[in-house]
């Protein structure tokens, strides 16, 4: 009879240390296990050492870190008609592990196609040049669209970044010309508004030198003294008809008094 009750509690053990064994749990700092009670949402637990009633319990463990989920390449019909291929990536993180259990099946799955349907939705309000000049406000416009969205799966989308947008061949070519087309413009731009500029102030010198003869003349004897520093064997040097008629009658040997006789 001793030896019957020895084995009697080598099975109550054996049976204690199996449920014990199996009510165990260990949670690491960033998970969280969603409490099941006959089918019924109990709580949150962990991190830490938590115990589940075997049968009667169930318990779904959740990651609280952020996942980093690529966007596979989305073909996107800019409102200029213009197609392009677009990929990107998003970062997000499970806050509230009991909705993203019970409200979603399976809220990386769900959270990657609301993406994807979302990336294709934004970009194709856009034009060609918005989305290669304001990446940064279409990836805001994105976070906000999917933040919202998945707010009742306990999801949070941190940050959207949009990584590559693919444009066919001859639509390359296509920009490519009007950048040069663009950049020739600016030149002759610039060109005409320095020509225009040295009018101005060509023309705001002639009217100093027109108030002030003497400063004409000190203006040619200063052009004089840079053009003779030159190695320069010929020399053209322009003077005024009005000095030439000074000096005209002084070379003939004219003077006032054989012109009065």
């Amino acid at each position: 009879m001793f030896y019957d009750i020895n084995i009697g509690l080598s099975v109550l053990v054996i049976i204690a240390v199996i449920i014990i064994a199996n009510a165990v749990r260990i949670m690491r700092e960033y998970q969280r296990g969603v409490i099941f009670t006959l089918g019924r949402f109990t709580s949150v637990k962990g991190p830490g050492l938590i115990f589940v009633i075997p049968v009667l319990q169930q318990i779904v463990r959740v990651d609280l870190r952020v996942v980093t989920m690529d966007v596979p390449s989305q073909d996107v019909i800019s409102r200029d008609n213009v197609s392009v291929k677009v990929s990107a990536v998003i970062y997000f993180r499970v806050v509230a592990p009991e909705k993203a259990i019970i409200q979603v099946e399976h809220y990386l799955e769900a959270t990657s196609q609301l993406a994807q349907t979302t990336l294709r939705a934004v970009l194709g309000k856009h034009d060609l040049d918005e989305m290669l000049s304001e990446r940064e406000k279409l990836n805001l416009d994105v976070q906000k669209i999917l933040d919202a969205q998945t707010d009742s799966w306990g999801v949070k989308v941190t940050n959207v970044e949009i990584k590559h947008i693919d444009l066919n061949e001859s639509m390359v070519r296509a920009i490519a010309r009007q950048a040069e087309a663009e950049r020739e413009r600016r030149a002759k731009v610039i060109h005409a508004e320095g020509e225009r500029q040295a009018a101005q102030a060509l023309a705001d010198a002639a009217n100093v030198l027109s108030e002030h003869p003497a400063a004409l003349q000190l203006r040619y004897l200063q052009t004089l003294t840079q053009v003779a520093g030159d190695k320069s064997s010929t020399l053209v040097f322009p003077v005024p008809v009005d000095l030439l008629d000074r000096l005209l009658p002084a070379q003939r040997g004219d003077t006032p008094s054989d012109e009065a006789r």
